[in-house]
Parts: structure tokens; C-alpha cells; sequence
């Protein structure tokens, strides 16, 4: 059984120029251990760094970049020290450029993302958290959804804007052995 988790993010705000400053609405995880979906608001994220502590791997699409940075505001350690597979950082490496995740998962999986980013800070702004997490969780979906097709038959496809589909080979392989725990979770 694996225990890793798939990892999405929505902030409270638009992103800037400085992403750091940014606050976080809620987090989307699926656990594979569990086959289970879960999201947590802000003040519920001293528990999911504990989950992610003793997580295998942590997936996600342009986590390193935009995710993580983030989520470092409100833990005592650095997430990037997790085990980590930043999906778009893999297509990068091949490709040399990035290519959002709806053009990734139309062309994979035939499905788009649900809407984007700017809709979550609308919604959160309504107080629609409900709706955040739907949409989160949805990316959250789509994107174990494109990593087990990339697992599977170690490619991933895009449409570019010409409306052509173009495999990008991946290997998104096996979780790398940790020789300790990590535990950096404050006990308050």
C-alpha cells in the first residue's frame, strides 16, 4: 500500500510578484493509503503537516514553485525537504518550457480542470469555502489522475495552441528510501 499524497493548494488572494506573502484558504490532499480526499482550511493545517510528515512522497503540479513556498509560512521546517514529485518540474525538464495543467489533462485524460485559481479568491472573498474545496479537490483528482497515466505508460501528453497533441516522456518512477522520520510539528 502506498502512502503517498497528491497536493493542491488555494490562497486567499491573487498571486503576486512575492508568492510568500500569500495565505492559504485550504489545502486538497488525496491519500493513496487510504483512498481518501480530504481538504484543510487554514487552521486546520498543524494536522495535515503531521500526515505529511510520515507521507512517502508528496505529488503535485508546480508545487516547488508556487505550493510549497507558501505552505512554509505556516510550518516550523521546509515542506521542500519532503519527498517531493513536482509534476510540471519533470515536463519542464523535458520539454524546456511549462504547459498548464487543464492543457496536460485534456490531452491525457480528455478532461479539463473544473475552473482556475482567480475563481477560488473570488469565492473565498464570498465566503464560499464550500466551493473552494470542490474545485481544489477536483485539481487535486486531475492530478493523480495525469500522474498514475504518467506512472503507468511513462508518458503525459499536452495540446499546444495549435490544437496538436505531443507526448512528453516521464518517469515518475518509485518513492526514494528516507532514512528518518521527519518531525518538525510544533506541539500547540
Amino acid at each position: 500500500m502506498s502512502n503517498e499524497v497528491v497536493l493542491d493548494i488555494e490562497t486567499q488572494d491573487a498571486a503576486s510578484g512575492d508568492n510568500r506573502s500569500l495565505r492559504i484558504s485550504v489545502v486538497g490532499c488525496y491519500f493513496f493509503e487510504n483512498n481518501e480526499y480530504l481538504c484543510y482550511e487554514e487552521h486546520e493545517l498543524p494536522q495535515l503537516f503531521r500526515r505529511l510528515e510520515h507521507s512517502g512522497r508528496i505529488i503535485g503540479y508546480n508545487t516547488k514553485s508556487f505550493d510549497y513556498p507558501i505552505m512554509n509560512n505556516y510550518y516550523a521546517g521546509d515542506v521542500a525537504s519532503f519527498t517531493s514529485l513536482d509534476i510540471l518540474e519533470e515536463i519542464h525538464k523535458t520539454l524546456g518550457f511549462r504547459v498548464k495543467l487543464d492543457d496536460v489533462a485534456k490531452a491525457t485524460l480528455g478532461v479539463g480542470k473544473s475552473g482556475h485559481g482567480l475563481q477560488a479568491v473570488e469565492w473565498w472573498k464570498q465566503g464560499e469555502i464550500q466551493k473552494i474545496k470542490d474545485y481544489c479537490l477536483q485539481d487535486v483528482k486531475i492530478t493523480k489522475e495525469v500522474y498514475e497515466f504518467g506512472k503507468l505508460y511513462h508518458i503525459v501528453r499536452y495540446l499546444d495552441r495549435l490544437g496538436t497533441y505531443h507526448d512528453i516522456p516521464v518517469n515518475f518512477g518509485g518513492v526514494p528510501k528516507q532514512d528518518t522520520t521527519i518531525n518538525l510539528t510544533m506541539g500547540f
